[in-house]
């Protein structure tokens, strides 16, 4: 007879809490010193993490790492101040003394009634396994040996190949003083390859990876095979490309990755925090046209298996698909427990934090710009002079303004309708808001990212997904080297 998988309340009290003597009467005592002051949330957040990686080059493990790490965050809400304290051992005497600490911004009241505790079971959008001990390190070197030998057949202009494998296993409790408690089971896994290749002395390179909440079994030969194939093809590209013309002209990007533009130009500018501080270019501008008319863009946290995915966020709140921007139109912002409550709007399961010993904040998941109804094909044929961006390096933005500065990894000139060559040193520059409006045409072949994005706000990074179908944008400035 089969035995039911355990859940993932039970995985985190096995992990988490039995093992060190928490129980649902310490965590009723710890809210109970935070309720001795006026306080408007408060959260306790537990965390196990295993996490290891990987790095083969030359044929040999140039390094590798294991961590083991553990605690809790206890954190305290009184109107727009935040007070929060954490420890690396979890015991009932660090959270009395993180609870202690984090009273200092509360006023001194009367104490609210203890809340009944209840347990928010979530749907699961990933199976609860743990990649790091489910295949022995023999194996995973292998993994890396393969791809890099798939990339050194593929052609003799390969000169070098560095493979990354990394894996984590999280497991998550999160405690609540209005009675909420929530568990999650997050495992996330990367696969990465570069490929430097050298012709008469130029050397140029290509990188693909992939990844998402499962484990290494998902990464099959032919899924090997086309990760070592797409680097080794992006960087023989790279190989022939001409430097890239400068100047305002017509853009089009391409489908999947090309989409970590719109997450970062756009999707930043939607966050909660920016938006009630009046910092963001979108702010107060909810029932406005703020893009072409066909610009949808959503933020989706319930994407099975996906990178940037959750069942529930690092405050307890089960994600969701918030619909920011509807046919141009702004429809709402990602929001934590904390600005939503300021701005009287309800939360969207977007409060995220790198770990423990950090702070929940609104931050995006899986943003993803939806299909149009052209064809990609059609949408590369009615451009007479411009660029077509197929992959994208590094950016930066200002949230303020919504100005962006974006590199290409992989781009093409584009003349008559058709690809003329490739370009090398193609940035794009622009702004966010105003780049929205300058979308001409949307394609139908909208597909997100292979799973390798990672975003940075305050200091803390979280995995995401990003995604969009191909499109057009009018006007866009070109920095570049060529004439």
């Amino acid at each position: 007879m089969n035995r039911p998988e355990p859940t993932a309340f039970q995985l985190a009290d096995a992990a988490l809490l039995a093992p060190n003597g928490i129980d649902e009467s310490v965590l009723e005592r710890t809210f109970a010193l935070v309720r001795a002051h006026r306080a408007d949330d408060a959260d306790l957040y537990f965390q196990l993490s295993r996490a290891e990686s990987w790095m083969l080059e030359e044929g040999q493990v140039k390094s590798g790492s294991f961590a083991i790490d553990q605690g809790v965050g206890v954190r305290v809400v009184s109107g727009e101040k935040t007070a929060f304290a954490y420890a690396d051992d979890i015991t009932p005497a660090s959270l009395e003394a993180a609870a202690r600490v984090t009273r200092a911004i509360a006023a001194q009241g009367g104490e609210a009634r203890a809340a009944t505790p209840v347990e928010r079971p979530a749907s699961p959008l990933y199976a609860p396994i743990d990649p790091v001990s489910a295949l022995d390190d023999a194996e995973k070197v292998r993994l890396l040996e393969r791809l890099e030998k798939r990339a050194r057949a593929a052609d003799p202009r390969v000169k070098q190949v560095i493979g990354r494998l990394s894996g984590e296993y999280e497991v998550v409790f999160v405690a609540r003083a209005d009675g909420v408690r929530a568990a999650d089971v997050r495992p996330l896994v990367n696969l990465s390859i570069t490929v430097i290749v050298e012709q008469d002395g130029r050397r140029e390179q290509g990188y693909c990876g992939g990844g998402g909440r499962f484990g290494y079994a998902h990464f099959t030969q032919e899924r090997l095979d086309r990760l070592a194939d797409d680097a080794v093809r992006q960087a023989l590209v790279n190989l022939e490309a001409r430097p890239a013309p400068a100047g305002p002209m017509t853009v089009v990007l391409g489908p999947g990755w090309p989409g970590i533009l719109l997450h970062e130009a756009i999707g930043h500018g939607l966050e909660g925090d920016f938006n009630r501080k009046g910092t963001s270019a979108f702010a107060g501008r909810i029932g406005e046209r703020v893009g072409s008319p066909g610009v949808t863009v959503v933020d989706d946290g319930t994407l099975a298996d996906r990178r940037g995915s959750l069942s529930i966020d690092d405050e307890g709140e089960p994600t969701g698909r918030n619909v920011l921007i509807e046919d141009g139109i702004l429809r709402g912002y990602l929001q934590d427990r904390l600005n939503s409550r300021l701005m009287g709007v309800a939360a969207t399961g977007n409060g995220r934090r790198e770990s423990y010993a950090h702070i929940p904040m609104p931050r995006m998941t899986n943003t993803v710009m939806l299909g149009g109804d052209r064809d990609p094909a059609e949408i590369l044929a009615s451009v007479d002079r411009g660029l077509y961006a197929v992959n994208f390096g590094g950016g930066e933005v200002d949230i303020t303004s919504g100005k962006f500065v974006f590199s290409a990894a992989e781009a093409w000139w584009v003349e008559g309708g058709k690809l003329q060559y490739p370009v090398k040193g193609a940035t794009l520059i622009g702004n966010g808001p105003d780049a929205l409006t300058r979308i001409g045409m949307v394609g139908n072949d909208m597909s997100l990212d292979p799973g390798i994005g990672t975003c940075g706000k305050e200091g803390q990074s979280v995995p995401v997904g990003v995604g969009q179908p191909t499109i057009r944008i009018e006007g866009l400035t070109v920095g570049g080297t060529g004439a």
